[in-house]
Parts: C-alpha cells; structure tokens; sequence
C-alpha cells in the first residue's frame, strides 16, 4: 500500500513538473508582445532614470536570437507563465540576463578584459551595453565604420588616444580597432567592389546579378585555374567583365577582426603600436584576403584571394608603405625618380655645352682682336 502511494505522487510531481515546464514553454513570443509593442511602455527605474519596455518586431525578427529560435523566456528566464488576472502578468523585478550561461568563451574572454575590469572601480559595462538588448545582429557582413559605431565609439573618441599614430583618419576608417586591441585575434582583409559610377559598395545581389550567376557558381565563373583562390589574373578579369556590364570600379579592403570570442579580450598596454607589425614585406596581418559575399541569413561566403592582389592597383585604399607594394606605384615612383635623374643630367648638358660655347666666342674674340 505505501508502495502504491509513493508511486502515486511521483506520478503526480512528474505530471505537475510537466505541466510547469509545458507552462513555461508556451510562453510564445507573440504573447510578450501583446503589452511590449506599446511604444509609450515605460518604467521609473530606482535611480529615477525611465527605462524603456518597448520592443521593436519588426527589427527584432531579423536578430540573431530570434533567427535562431531563442524566445524571450529563454533569456528572461524567471517568467515562467504569465498571469494575466493580475494588474502586471509577471513580476517587475527581473534579475538582468546572463549572457554568458549561452555564450560560454566570449564570458570568459570579457572577464579578463579591461572592460569587466572597470566594475571594480564601479563602473559596470554589462554586455548589452556594447550589443544592445534585443536587435543583436551579425557582424560579419559589416564594414569597419559600422562594426566601430556599434562598440568602440559609443565611448571611446580614438582622435584623443592615438597622437603617435601616423595617418590617423586612415587607419580608423580602414583598420578595425580589435585589430589592434585584442592581439590574439585572428583577422583578415575584406575586399569589397566599390561602383565609381553610383559611389557606392556593390551589394552581393548586384555583383551575382551583373555576372549572371549565383553563390554556388561564382568560383567557377571567376576561378579559372580552380584552384580555389583568386589571382590576380582572375581579379582583373572580374573587373573588367564588370566593367563590359558598365559597372567601373575598385577593390576596397579594410583589415578586419575575425568575430571569434577572443575579440572581447582587450586589455590596456596590450595593444599592437610597433608599426612594423603591418608595415613589413611578410606581415602576418595581410596573410587571409578573401572576398566575402552575403548568403542572404545575415552570414557570409568566403572566397581566397591571393595576398599580391593587394599590390596591384585593382585594390584601392589599401596600400601599406612597407606592407603591401602596388606595382603601378613603384613603376611610377621610379619614372619619377629616373625623370629627375635625366633633368639634372640635361641641366648640367646643358650648362657644359653653353659654357664651351661661351669660351669658343671669347677665344675666337681675343684673336680678332690682336689682328
């Protein structure tokens, strides 16, 4: 008998337990938005400052939790049901989400970083305070300027941290700060098609379009070798069938952090200030070159490229004096150099021809004059 009744209540916490989690995962997020769409939805936090509770749909469908499936409640894990005969379906004091119960290596890379640091001095900087709390997109498609818009220079101004930098304004539209900053992470050179005749970036669409072929097919259009890079033969026949399409154009490649954990690990007096780091013949910077085109789901398509494209003139706003030598520079630079060479060797032809010319007449007077 007392068997049977402890059978008898697991079976009902097990069916309870049940009911709970199945209470929980109900939770859509529909559900949520029938009161966070209210864009008037706002809370007085307890240091008086109004905290905002409106979301967004429309742009947070397109983040890359919702892509992914992860709910509200995944994230806001103490609602577990939402009680609608009370004046608030669920509590206001909501411990903030922890990010890193997901995302494990970034958490850590970020706890031994500068930023986490600087609680000790009372200053938080909690995740979202870099990401944002629910329109986290992907930043692999993005350019330097808008992977730095979104982080770095929501608090750093870096004109007052770099006097020593030669060319400052170059490096910052064209070189991501992690590169710098978080040394250990691996990084690449992203060559993007800019159209001269619109000035502006060829987007993928455009670029498959013009070529009339899609992802799966670019390589065998522009890789005639196949050998899985591009060369710079290859490089300049994408151009000019671009070109036969009127669309003229350059290369432009900015010097990127791949997205990978250890980009949060930033720390002061570690950052990369020898310049020959980047400026010498076998930098480790120009190693991966690739073109990256967009699948469409907010990640990207990587196709090798040879680093020597970046020597020719095909790519632009991306010549590294001691880095990377462009070709039809050199050649220009050493017309430039022999030119000036021949000028002051026909001044001083010159001046030998005119001053045995001048002896010639005064010889050729003083004996006329002796007559």
């Amino acid at each position: 008998m007392l068997m049977k009744r402890w059978k008898l209540s697991f079976c009902c916490m097990l069916s309870f337990g049940f009911i709970a989690v199945a209470g929980a995962a109900a939770i859509e997020n529909q559900e949520c938005m029938e009161c966070h769409d209210d864009s008037s939805l706002t809370r007085q936090k307890s240091e008086g400052m109004r905290q905002e509770l409106y979301l967004d749909y429309d742009k947070f469908k397109y983040s890359v939790h919702n892509v992914n499936g992860v709910g509200c409640t995944d994230c806001h894990a103490a609602i577990d049901r939402l009680d609608y005969d009370s004046e608030m379906p669920h509590s206001t004091a909501l411990a903030a989400p922890r990010c890193y119960d997901c995302h494990e290596e970034e958490g850590e890379a970020y706890r031994n970083s500068v930023h986490f640091k600087a609680s000790r001095k009372g200053v938080s900087i909690p995740c979202y305070a870099c990401h944002g709390y629910h329109y986290v997109t992907r930043l692999e498609g993005n350019n330097v300027l808008e992977r730095e818009n979104h982080f770095c220079l929501k608090c750093h101004d870096p004109g007052k941290f770099h006097d020593w930098l030669p060319q400052k304004e170059t490096h910052f539209a064209h070189v991501e700060c992690t590169v710098c900053h978080a040394p250990d992470a691996p990084r690449h050179i992203d060559l993007t098609f800019f159209n001269l005749m619109d000035n502006k970036y060829l987007s993928t669409r455009e670029l498959l379009d013009s070529l009339n072929t899609n992802l799966d097919q670019f390589m065998g259009v522009i890789d005639r070798d196949h050998n899985g890079t591009i060369d710079v033969q290859e490089l300049e026949e994408l151009v000019l069938l671009l070109r036969q399409k009127n669309i003229r154009g350059t290369f432009h490649g900015e010097l990127l952090s791949e997205v990978e954990p250890v980009v949060h690990h930033v720390n002061r007096g570690k950052a990369k200030r020898e310049c020959e780091t980047c400026h010498n013949p076998t930098s480790p910077f120009f190693e991966s070159v690739a073109i990256m085109l967009d699948r469409g789901d907010g990640t990207l398509q990587h196709y090798l490229v040879e680093r020597n494209v970046l020597e020719t003139y095909y790519v632009n706003h991306f010549y590294a004096i001691g880095g990377t030598r462009v070709r039809i520079l050199d050649k220009v630079g050493i017309a430039m150099v022999l030119a000036g060479i021949s000028i002051v060797a026909l001044h001083f032809g010159l001046r030998i021809v005119s001053s045995l010319s001048l002896a010639g007449k005064r010889d050729r007077s003083q004996k006329q004059g002796r007559r």
